[in-house]
């Protein structure tokens, strides 16, 4: 068999009846949202969530979370069906970048107030015209670069709207903050029994297709995670 060392902080005991496809998706991607959401953000119920890139990992996770959580949530993707899956998950909007103007929608569907929190795992070209969209005293949630360029915000942008830029480090919390991680991971393991969020399994592969896994990965076809198995 194939084996790896993983650090003992960032596991936890599988509890009973999770399925090891779900278990396998669900740590890093429920972790960084919860931790982004619910830590760095504060986020409360009935505020509004832009979700960047909502048809990824990190992205369905967050949409689950922030409705658990009681928040309004507009989910943004890059093609309609992944705007459906999105709806489906629980969003109340959807935007799909690709074909609507994103800062014009937001300013329709907020009432020109923006959102309070904003989630992004993306970069690239559409963070700017999201955190020129952010409400007062708005989160701009640091998440990743998945897009691969990453941005430069100018900061007068937080000056105006009283916001804050806010980074995501999920991997760090949890060896540093090692008590807060378990007590975390222990809500989310809860909220998984009791159907409040769950991975979205794109596919799963065998290990010896790793290579058209990768294709399919960089095609940005994947909805959700992909996950390899023996």
């Amino acid at each position: 068999g194939m084996h790896t060392l993983a650090p003992a902080k960032l596991c936890m005991p599988l509890p009973a009846g999770f399925p090891a496809v779900d278990a396998a998706a669900f740590i890093m991607i429920y972790a960084t949202s919860h931790h982004a959401l619910m830590d760095r953000a504060g986020l409360k119920a009935g505020e509004t969530v832009l979700i960047l890139g909502a048809a990824g990992g990190v992205g369905t996770a967050a949409i689950q979370i922030a409705k658990a959580a009681g928040a309004r949530v507009i989910a943004a993707a890059s093609t309609d069906e992944k705007c459906a899956l999105c709806k489906s998950l629980g969003a109340d909007e959807i935007i799909n970048y690709t074909t609507q103007n994103m800062r014009e929608v937001l300013k329709t569907l907020t009432g020109g107030k923006g959102p309070d929190v904003i989630y992004d795992p993306v970069g690239g070209d559409f963070a700017e015209p999201a955190f020129r969209s952010i409400a007062w005293r708005g989160r701009y949630l640091v998440v990743g670069f998945a897009a691969g360029p990453i941005p430069a915000l100018p900061f007068n942008l937080a000056l105006l709207k009283g916001a804050s830029i806010v980074g995501v480090f999920w991997g760090d919390f949890a060896r540093r903050e090692p008590q807060a991680n378990a007590a975390m991971m222990a809500e989310l393991a809860t909220w998984y029994g009791q159907g409040k969020v769950k991975p979205v399994i794109d596919r799963t592969m065998p290990m010896s297709d790793l290579k058209a896994a990768y294709a399919h990965m960089g095609s940005r076809g994947v909805m959700g995670k992909l996950v390899m198995v023996n």
